[in-house]
């Protein structure tokens, strides 16, 4: 099993990226996926899931209203959106995958496969 993040990269505060977490080995539709972020000197911390479905998101608050989580089970790829980038949201972000987990036990119970980070840096 992969998942394989990409999309990170500098930007200027108020800017925007798409994250995108692509999959093989596993069938995505049946994984709930999750992204998480980790700051340099902090603990990881959990920041946005989806159902295996798509049906049901689930957000951290700190960043509610401003990133949305969706995926394409049809290219085995979850994507995180991120809007209105503060610099407490620079990052190495990570994707995660789990199978049939409700969205919200991501934040709560460490899934089963992750992907490698991928770094955004937010300037101010």
């Amino acid at each position: 099993v992969q998942l394989q993040a990409s999309g990170g990269g500098l930007v200027q505060a108020g800017g925007s990226l798409r994250l995108s977490c692509a999959a093989s080995g596993l069938t995505v539709s049946r994984y709930t996926m999750g992204w998480f972020r980790q700051a340099p000197g902090k603990e990881r911390e959990f920041v946005a899931a989806i159902s295996w479905s798509g049906s049901t998101t689930y957000y951290a608050d700190s960043v509610k209203g401003r990133f949305t989580i969706s995926r394409d089970n049809a290219k085995n790829t979850a994507y995180l959106h991120m809007n209105s980038l503060q610099p407490e949201d620079t990052a190495a972000y990570y994707c995660a995958a789990e199978y049939l987990a409700l969205p919200q036990s991501m934040g709560v119970q460490t899934p089963r496969y992750w992907g490698q980070g991928t770094l955004v840096t937010v300037s101010s």
